[in-house]
């Protein structure tokens, strides 16, 4: 064992002098000979490394970012053919000029700045628009066509039917109650399916996934947003709502509970937004940047570990395709739940009292009686 560390510590030692910059007798380094080439031998495999994380930075960025051109690349051959989008705004404000200009990153609209409303259509949307086409044709092919016959036949229509009964009964009923419920529903099976169908679009080729993209998921945390208000205030009425952020103390804490409450509305679609987006977008850095380690180490040898990671992570991606859409779905009948609960807590109180008084009055007859 001495040995060895003995062994070690010279193979350290002879190491370090060899790497150790030669300087002549006035203190210069030596640059010239064999030491020369091996500095420019690394300095230009630095480059090299440095350029090619570069060149994999900006490719995995520019494929899980949105774009105005749809790319087919492909595989094997460095030119990629792109379909231009339709690229059009609408003005907001009188004069304005809404037409596509050279940014120097390519033509884009103007934006809010200028007087203009942006909407043109994106790789992102496209998915989107693919999501519902194939949501639509999935229901309508796959679903119980026969309607005389309660029990579906075949597996894409059990499978169907299991995952709407599992929304209704688990999801929505569980978390709104059985009155509330299954008038949520439809809602909830909508959105668990949309954010389904994106989720997978993104792990076919060609394709992108639209929930990795924070301003869909932000439209879709709003629109439950709404709708937990809305059920809010019809299960409590206006005024109801209003007392609702006070949090029921004195009106003196008012100043201080009204600013807590209206905020704590506000995180709860933050939540939803930010969850969704971050945990489908790493998984598809995470592939992209496992599979570039190929090109940034400069070494085929290295696919022997990257490419079993990636698909890995391609298979755990596919698992939480489903794991999001869940998420985001209970998610929203839970903050549904809770506001659908205020207009509750003082008619179970009436209820209480009630029944409290109807029971006191039974006993007291009952007393009556026997006297």
């Amino acid at each position: 064992m001495r040995k060895a560390m003995v062994l070690l510590v010279g193979l350290m030692a002879g190491v370090a002098f060899a790497a150790a910059p030669v300087q002549d007798e006035h203190g210069s380094e030596a640059t010239g000979g064999e030491h020369g080439a091996a500095v420019e031998h690394a300095t230009a495999a630095g480059e090299h490394v440095e350029k090619e994380e570069e060149n994999v930075a900006a490719y995995i960025l520019h494929h899980v970012s949105d774009s105005p051109e749809y790319e087919i690349e492909i595989p094997l051959r460095s030119d990629h053919k792109a379909i231009h989008l339709p690229q059009f705004g609408i003005p907001i404000r009188g004069g304005a000029s809404c037409e596509p200009r050279d940014t120097g990153h390519g033509m884009a609209v103007p934006g809010w700045s200028e007087g203009c409303l942006d909407l043109s259509i994106t790789k992102h949307t496209v998915m989107m628009w693919l999501a519902a086409v194939l949501l639509i044709g999935s229901l309508l092919l796959f679903s119980n066509r026969d309607k005389t016959k309660l029990v579906p036949r075949g597996a894409s229509a059990n499978l169907f039917e299991m995952l709407v009964l599992f929304v209704r009964d688990e999801l929505a009923i569980k978390n709104i109650g059985k009155e509330e419920g299954p008038r949520y529903t439809p809602y909830l099976l909508t959105a668990f399916f949309f954010i389904l169908f994106m989720n997978l679009l993104g792990l076919f080729p060609w394709m992108a996934s639209a929930t990795g993209n924070i301003a869909v998921t932000c439209g879709l945390a709003l629109c439950t947003f709404v709708i937990t208000q809305v059920a809010g205030i019809r299960a409590a009425g206006f005024g109801g709502y209003l007392a609702h952020l006070t949090g029921g103390v004195h009106p003196l804490l008012w100043p201080i509970m009204i600013p807590v409450e209206v905020l704590g509305l506000f995180t709860k679609p933050f939540a939803l937004t930010m969850r969704l987006f971050a945990n489908m977008l790493a998984g598809h850095i995470v592939i992209f940047f496992l599979l570039g380690l190929i090109f940034m180490l400069g070494n085929p040898a290295v696919a022997l570990v990257s490419v079993p990671f990636a698909m890995g992570i391609y298979l755990l991606e596919l698992f939480v395709a489903f794991v999001q859409a869940y998420v985001f779905t209970m998610l929203s009948a839970l903050f549904i739940g809770m506001s659908v609960a205020m207009g509750h807590h003082g008619h179970g109180h009436d209820e209480e009292h009630g029944h409290k008084d109807t029971g006191h009055g039974h006993d007291h007859g009952k007393a009556h009686v026997a006297g």
